[in-house]
Protein backbone atom coordinates (compact mmCIF):
# COMPACT_ATOMS: atom_id res chain seq x y z
CA UNK A 1 0.00 0.00 0.00
CA UNK A 2 1.29 3.65 -1.06
CA UNK A 3 1.60 5.89 2.01
CA UNK A 4 2.11 9.80 2.07
CA UNK A 5 6.14 9.41 2.46
CA UNK A 6 6.10 6.34 -0.66
CA UNK A 7 4.36 9.29 -3.23
CA UNK A 8 6.84 11.57 -4.72
CA UNK A 9 5.95 14.95 -5.28
CA UNK A 10 6.79 18.03 -7.50
CA UNK A 11 8.86 19.10 -4.21
CA UNK A 12 10.55 15.72 -4.17
CA UNK A 13 11.93 16.39 -7.78
CA UNK A 14 12.72 19.79 -6.97
CA UNK A 15 15.05 19.01 -4.19
CA UNK A 16 16.27 16.37 -6.16
CA UNK A 17 17.75 18.64 -8.64
CA UNK A 18 19.05 20.82 -6.06
CA UNK A 19 20.94 17.64 -4.76
CA UNK A 20 22.14 16.42 -8.06
CA UNK A 21 23.67 20.26 -9.48
CA UNK A 22 25.24 21.26 -5.64
CA UNK A 23 25.43 17.67 -3.75
CA UNK A 24 26.81 20.62 -0.40
CA UNK A 25 23.50 22.40 -0.70
CA UNK A 26 22.14 22.17 3.03
CA UNK A 27 18.74 21.00 1.69
CA UNK A 28 17.21 19.46 4.53
CA UNK A 29 14.45 22.04 5.22
CA UNK A 30 13.66 22.75 1.09
CA UNK A 31 11.02 20.26 0.83
CA UNK A 32 8.94 21.31 4.04
CA UNK A 33 9.28 25.06 3.14
CA UNK A 34 8.48 24.35 -0.29
CA UNK A 35 5.37 21.76 0.45
CA UNK A 36 3.82 24.35 2.74
CA UNK A 37 4.41 27.37 -0.17
CA UNK A 38 2.60 25.14 -2.42
CA UNK A 39 -0.09 24.50 -0.42
CA UNK A 40 -0.55 27.76 0.70
CA UNK A 41 -0.63 28.85 -3.05
CA UNK A 42 -3.06 26.17 -3.59
CA UNK A 43 -5.30 27.03 -0.82
CA UNK A 44 -5.57 30.87 -1.70
CA UNK A 45 -6.77 29.39 -5.28
CA UNK A 46 -8.95 26.40 -4.09
CA UNK A 47 -10.85 29.14 -1.36
CA UNK A 48 -11.17 31.89 -3.86
CA UNK A 49 -13.29 29.86 -6.41
CA UNK A 50 -15.79 30.06 -3.59
CA UNK A 51 -15.59 33.56 -2.67
CA UNK A 52 -15.74 34.70 -6.35
CA UNK A 53 -19.70 33.28 -5.96
CA UNK A 54 -20.02 36.16 -4.01
CA UNK A 55 -18.06 38.82 -5.90
CA UNK A 56 -15.36 38.88 -3.22
CA UNK A 57 -11.59 37.50 -3.15
CA UNK A 58 -9.40 36.19 -0.56
CA UNK A 59 -8.38 40.09 1.15
CA UNK A 60 -12.02 41.24 0.67
CA UNK A 61 -13.12 38.04 2.32
CA UNK A 62 -10.41 38.46 5.22
CA UNK A 63 -11.54 41.97 5.89
CA UNK A 64 -15.43 41.27 5.99
CA UNK A 65 -15.43 38.47 7.96
CA UNK A 66 -12.48 40.27 10.67
CA UNK A 67 -15.30 42.60 11.02
CA UNK A 68 -18.16 40.50 11.63
CA UNK A 69 -16.01 37.62 14.08
CA UNK A 70 -15.46 41.04 16.05
CA UNK A 71 -19.07 40.91 17.40
CA UNK A 72 -21.54 44.21 17.54
CA UNK A 73 -20.93 46.99 16.85
CA UNK A 74 -18.52 44.95 13.74
CA UNK A 75 -16.11 48.09 13.91
CA UNK A 76 -12.62 48.05 14.79
CA UNK A 77 -9.82 50.75 14.61
CA UNK A 78 -7.73 50.37 10.97
CA UNK A 79 -4.60 49.15 13.23
CA UNK A 80 -6.26 46.18 14.62
CA UNK A 81 -7.26 45.42 11.15
CA UNK A 82 -4.34 45.40 9.61
CA UNK A 83 -2.60 43.55 12.74
CA UNK A 84 -4.85 40.57 12.42
CA UNK A 85 -4.78 40.15 8.73
CA UNK A 86 -0.56 40.90 8.40
CA UNK A 87 -0.97 43.56 5.88
CA UNK A 88 0.93 46.76 5.69
CA UNK A 89 -1.11 50.23 7.30
CA UNK A 90 -0.44 50.95 3.30
CA UNK A 91 -2.14 48.40 2.04
CA UNK A 92 -4.75 47.97 4.54
CA UNK A 93 -5.39 51.68 3.92
CA UNK A 94 -5.85 50.79 -0.13
CA UNK A 95 -8.02 47.93 0.29
CA UNK A 96 -10.58 50.03 3.09
CA UNK A 97 -10.87 52.34 -0.15
CA UNK A 98 -12.10 49.62 -1.99
CA UNK A 99 -14.00 48.01 0.57
CA UNK A 100 -15.83 51.42 1.49
CA UNK A 101 -16.71 52.94 -2.25
CA UNK A 102 -18.16 49.32 -2.61
CA UNK A 103 -20.59 49.87 0.42
CA UNK A 104 -19.34 47.10 2.50
CA UNK A 105 -17.65 49.30 5.28
CA UNK A 106 -18.06 52.58 6.34
CA UNK A 107 -15.21 54.72 7.57
CA UNK A 108 -16.44 56.52 10.87
CA UNK A 109 -14.85 59.37 13.83
CA UNK A 110 -13.24 57.59 16.18
CA UNK A 111 -14.92 59.00 19.71
CA UNK A 112 -11.98 58.29 22.11
CA UNK A 113 -9.21 59.68 19.29
CA UNK A 114 -10.47 62.98 16.96
CA UNK A 115 -7.13 61.67 15.16
CA UNK A 116 -8.07 58.32 13.62
CA UNK A 117 -11.08 56.98 12.03
CA UNK A 118 -12.97 53.40 13.08
CA UNK A 119 -14.05 50.66 10.09
CA UNK A 120 -17.56 49.70 10.76
CA UNK A 121 -19.00 46.63 8.40
CA UNK A 122 -22.07 48.33 6.87
CA UNK A 123 -25.30 46.22 6.62
CA UNK A 124 -24.52 45.48 2.70
CA UNK A 125 -21.26 43.67 3.80
CA UNK A 126 -22.93 42.14 6.78
CA UNK A 127 -25.31 40.82 4.74
CA UNK A 128 -22.71 39.36 2.28
CA UNK A 129 -20.39 37.96 5.01
CA UNK A 130 -23.28 36.17 6.09
CA UNK A 131 -23.90 34.68 2.64
CA UNK A 132 -20.39 34.12 2.51
CA UNK A 133 -19.26 32.36 5.35
CA UNK A 134 -20.98 29.49 5.85
CA UNK A 135 -20.20 28.00 2.08
CA UNK A 136 -16.89 28.82 2.86
CA UNK A 137 -16.70 27.00 5.96
CA UNK A 138 -18.54 23.70 4.19
CA UNK A 139 -15.86 24.02 1.17
CA UNK A 140 -12.87 23.82 3.81
CA UNK A 141 -14.76 20.86 5.42
CA UNK A 142 -15.18 19.76 1.75
CA UNK A 143 -11.24 20.43 1.26
CA UNK A 144 -10.03 18.33 4.21
CA UNK A 145 -12.65 15.41 4.22
CA UNK A 146 -10.61 12.78 3.09
CA UNK A 147 -8.17 13.54 6.20
CA UNK A 148 -9.10 11.25 8.98
CA UNK A 149 -9.94 13.38 12.52
CA UNK A 150 -6.79 11.97 14.26
CA UNK A 151 -4.53 13.23 11.34
CA UNK A 152 -6.32 16.46 10.93
CA UNK A 153 -6.07 17.03 14.64
CA UNK A 154 -1.94 16.22 14.38
CA UNK A 155 -1.67 18.22 11.56
CA UNK A 156 -3.23 21.47 13.85
CA UNK A 157 -0.79 20.63 16.90
CA UNK A 158 1.79 20.31 14.44
CA UNK A 159 1.19 23.69 11.99
CA UNK A 160 0.16 25.48 15.62
CA UNK A 161 3.89 24.85 16.49
CA UNK A 162 5.24 25.53 13.41
CA UNK A 163 3.44 28.63 12.99
CA UNK A 164 4.57 29.81 16.60
CA UNK A 165 8.29 28.76 15.74
CA UNK A 166 8.37 30.66 12.24
CA UNK A 167 6.33 33.89 14.17
CA UNK A 168 8.95 34.40 16.36
CA UNK A 169 11.72 33.90 13.93
CA UNK A 170 10.54 36.64 11.45
CA UNK A 171 8.60 38.99 14.71
CA UNK A 172 4.94 37.99 13.29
Amino acid sequence: MNTAQDAHDAVDAIVAQWKQEIPTLASENMALIGRIRRISMMLNAYLEQEFVKHSLNNWQFDVLATLRRSGPPYTLTPTALFSSMMVSSGTMSTRLKHLEADGLIERLPNPEDARSLLVKLSDKGFELIEKAVFPHVDNEARLLASLPQEVRQRLEADVKLLLKVVEEAVGG
